[in-house]
């Protein structure tokens, strides 16, 4: 086990250098980076990224301002050394986990992501409790009475809920129960004055803001974790031990619950540390927008808009890094759950 766990970290080393070496080739031909959106800026015009890319490589449109100009906003942010020295310097702070200070914002990575990330936590933390909470006893529900009509109904719900985009739905209950009917606040995680409000009426607050986006978020949800449920419990179902058990004089409950779902949990357990920690540092960019909610999804689209190298590369890295542990941990959760799993066979 030892040596597969050193395998396993020392394979990482080469995945986050190929994950961040073709992220960084590809941002050296990304027309309107920061130097030519400071100089739109200085010329008057408009700084986002269309604008500045309208400018064109070789930063065409530099009329009006001075060549040293130029050169000092390039000295500022770093573009006066070659792009392999660059990289390489990119990889010494990433080692030391330093994620490098933002172009934008007078702050460094490490301070951005932490700000944003109690938003993306309340939305991913929610909508993953829901699922599980809601889809497994669901599926195992499905499971037992499969073929009946309520297999049937639910099943056609749970599909027609996966078949609409979040973002479609959160759009639609903007419109009816935040616009028309106007039961839910339109924007923001809490209140105004949430500050001056007593625990309670912060709670409740909370509540009442998060109602929209995590229903928008946690109806796609369903139906993978449904139906996976439900498919473990009938292949289960089916085996030979668990006719067994019956011929024995088990009750249908204790069967189902003392030893199918010991075996049809396997694949939900182990995913469940990789969609656990992704609730923490994933977030939806166009719930998070709609809602206007200031989390990582926003955060990294803006970086991107903005061509703000450092969130962009730095958030990369970090979240890669986490994900390639998680996957790690998931792995090790089959020997956990199923002792008979052995890595080096």
């Amino acid at each position: 086990m030892f040596a597969y766990i050193l395998k396993r970290l020392l394979l990482m080393v080469p995945t986050l250098f190929g994950v961040l070496l073709m992220t960084f080739v590809v941002i050296q031909f990304v027309p309107g980076g920061p130097v030519e959106q400071m100089v739109a800026q200085l010329q008057g015009r408009d700084g986002g990224g269309e604008g500045a890319a309208a400018s064109g490589a070789g930063y065409r449109g530099r009329q009006g301002v001075d060549a040293a100009r130029i050169e000092e906003i390039k000295v500022l942010y770093g573009f006066d050394k070659p792009p392999l020295e660059r990289f390489t310097m990119m990889l010494q702070q990433f080692a030391r986990f330093d994620l490098g200070k933002s172009f934008f914002y007078p702050k460094d990575v490490w301070t951005l992501v932490k700000e944003k990330l109690p938003v993306s936590i309340s939305l991913g933390l929610w909508t993953f409790f829901l699922s599980y909470l809601i889809s497994v006893p669901l599926g195992i529900a499905k499971a037992v009475r499969a073929g009946s009509a309520f297999d049937t109904v639910t099943s056609l719900l749970v599909l027609v809920g996966y078949a609409i985009p979040g973002f479609v739905l959160g759009v639609a209950l903007l419109v009816i129960f935040g616009g028309q009917l106007q039961w839910f606040p339109l924007r923001g995680l809490t209140s105004s004055n949430w500050e001056q409000l007593s625990w309670g009426a912060r709670i409740t607050d909370y509540l009442w803001h998060i109602a929209l986006p995590v229903t928008a978020s946690v109806m796609g949800a369903f139906a993978v974790t449904t139906m996976l449920t439900k498919n473990a419990f009938l292949e289960e179902i089916r085996k030979q031990y668990v006719l067994t058990a019956r011929a024995k004089g088990l009750t249908e409950r204790r069967v189902l619950y003392r030893h199918v779902m010991r075996n049809a949990l396997i694949p939900l357990v182990t995913g469940f540390p990789a969609a656990f920690i992704g609730a923490f540092f994933t977030g939806s960019l166009l719930i998070e927008t709609l809602f206007s909610l200031d989390g990582l999804g926003l955060l990294s689209y803006e970086s991107v808009i903005r061509r703000d190298y450092p969130v962009v590369l730095g958030t990369l890295y970090l979240f890669t890094l986490i994900g390639l542990l998680t996957k790690l941990i998931s792995d090790l959760c089959y020997v956990w759950v199923d002792p008979r799993v052995k890595f080096d066979q």
